[in-house]
């Protein structure tokens, strides 16, 4: 039987997978600002804390291509409600851990649980509303991936600071509460389909593949990339397995664990190619303010969330403004308008100094935030526009990993050009710090390690200073390079019979 959703389930369905989308979205940066606070309470090395975060990237990297037949499997409904429940009990063994190990593994499950929270509200809401709505329904649900992890350090900065670190987690515990129970309450339960048995080497070398692959992005930096044994594995790894994975899904027709169907709709494959480069090129740069406001300007953890976090009101308020205009204008010139609003941003950042004041930061990351969310809407929608409605998980789950792949990558090298520029820059500098330099020497006593010591801050300030200015270059020539590849973008075309979704119900 078909039966189409109510209105006021359709809002009450929107509402609680959008809790439970936001509790996994916040989750992915919330503790980062709680670490140093973790180390001391579990004694742990710097090296050691950071698994805290990397279990949980890795894990969810691993378990987000398992949605789509775990949902064919289970039904929707049972997946999500398992996926809430299980990610809340894990934020609470978090909360609670006493040890190292304890809160590594309550951090594997909250990435294995919580890897379908996000792809499963996207299908949701494609699922539950009518063709002409869908754009409206994907910009509130961009909403919730978009603003929780910007806000994130700001919420975990105030809990750490008013409570304690355990605070970071727990506070996932109402929330998770009232996502449960609006899933079981409102949302129509599905129908598990007969989809074949799950094919185990498909997905173990595609795991193998991704959580490698995170590993080594996540660790790279810290490590010292190739010259680290560690990343030289996880690189091989990656390597060998997703060989083995493309040649396997090749041979293996139909019994594959990659679903061969979802690369025949070009609308699908052209955005999920687009939302790999976006993620690369403009994620990169929200990662980049943070360190930079944090070691050079001296801003408190609460003070750089204060002033960053507009940029996620921009991006909501140009999300709700594009979900409306998607149908009525081309989707290309949208996402023109998007890129060339976000390369406004970073041209307006290529000219950051030492001597910043607020606004300075909070006006170009308002507007950055405007041309992601002018970007985002549209690309979701005509991603999906001819996507049939039962490859939407797997296409979903698809499209939340490459986004999150490319983010990892373009937040790995962007990071590790910053690291090398610093470097570079600093021995350019010092090439000129000499007795024979006379201005140097009438205003510095180059016998003293006290007048040594503070010449030498200075110069990395001001060196780490042009690698930010160069990183912000880098992302605004890569933002226009970007730009020509809207000519392969095809206007989103109207599937026959399907301008009302509709959820199967038992």
């Amino acid at each position: 039987m078909q039966t189409p959703a109510a209105p006021l389930n359709r809002r009450m369905i929107t509402l609680s997978i959008m809790l439970a989308t936001l509790m996994q979205t916040l989750d992915s940066t919330i503790a980062n600002v709680a670490l140093p606070h973790m180390q001391g309470t579990l004694s742990a090395s710097q090296d050691e804390i950071s698994w805290v975060l990397t279990s949980y990237i890795v894990a969810a990297a691993i378990a987000t291509p398992l949605t789509g037949w775990l949902a064919a499997r289970l039904g929707v409904k049972r997946l999500l409600a398992v996926a809430v429940s299980g990610f809340t009990v894990a934020s609470l063994l978090c909360g609670l851990s006493e040890t190292l190990a304890q809160i590594v593994g309550a951090r594997l499950l909250q990435g294995l649980f919580g890897a379908a929270l996000v792809p499963l509200s996207q299908s949701i809401l494609l699922d539950i509303n009518p063709r002409d709505k869908q754009p409206q329904a994907i910009a509130i649900w961009g909403v919730g991936v978009m603003v929780g992890p910007i806000l994130g350090p700001t919420l975990g900065g105030w809990l750490t600071d008013s409570y304690n670190w355990r605070w970071v987690f727990l506070i996932n515990l109402p929330i998770g509460a009232f996502a449960l129970f609006g899933v079981l309450t409102y949302l129509p339960r599905s129908k598990p389909s007969a989809r074949q048995a799950l094919d185990f080497f498909g997905f173990i070398t595609l795991s193998l593949a991704i959580g490698a692959l995170q590993a080594m992005l996540d660790r790279g930096q810290q490590l010292d990339w190739f010259g680290s044994l560690e990343i030289r594995i996880e690189a091989a790894v990656a390597l060998v397995s997703f060989v083995f994975f493309a040649l396997h899904t090749a041979t293996a027709g139909k019994g594959s664990f990659f679903r061969y169907e979802l690369l025949k709709d070009g609308n699908f494959v052209t955005g999920t190619c687009f939302i790999f480069v976006i993620g690369a090129v403009m994620y990169a740069t929200r990662a980049l303010l943070p360190p930079m406001l944090e070691a050079l300007m001296g801003y408190p953890v609460a003070t750089t969330g204060l002033v960053t976090a507009p940029s996620g009101v921009g991006t909501m308020v140009a999300m709700l403004i594009a979900g409306r205009l998607v149908g009525r204008m081309d989707v290309r010139m949208m996402l023109l308008a998007g890129f060339l609003v976000s390369a406004v941003a970073l041209y307006q950042m290529m000219g950051y100094t030492l001597v910043l004041s607020e606004s300075d930061i909070v006006w170009p990351g308002v507007i950055q935030g405007v041309g992601l969310g002018f970007v985002f809407v549209p690309l979701s929608a005509v991603t999906f526009a001819t996507l049939a409605p039962e490859l939407r998980a797997d296409g979903t789950a698809i499209f939340s990993l490459m986004r999150n792949i490319g983010s990892s990558i373009g937040i790995s090298v962007i990071q590790a050009q910053v690291t090398r520029n610093t470097q570079v820059v600093h021995a350019s500098l010092v090439e000129h710090m000499n007795p024979a330099n006379a201005a140097l020497v009438q205003n510095y006593d180059l016998s003293s390690p006290t007048a040594l010591e503070s010449l030498n801050r200075m110069v990395t300030q001001q060196a780490s200073m042009i690698a930010y200015v160069d990183a912000f270059k880098l992302m605004f020539i890569a933002t226009l390079c970007v730009v020509p590849l809207l000519a392969i973008v095809r206007s989103r075309r109207r599937a026959a019979g399907e301008d009302a979704p509709h959820v199967a119900m038992d």
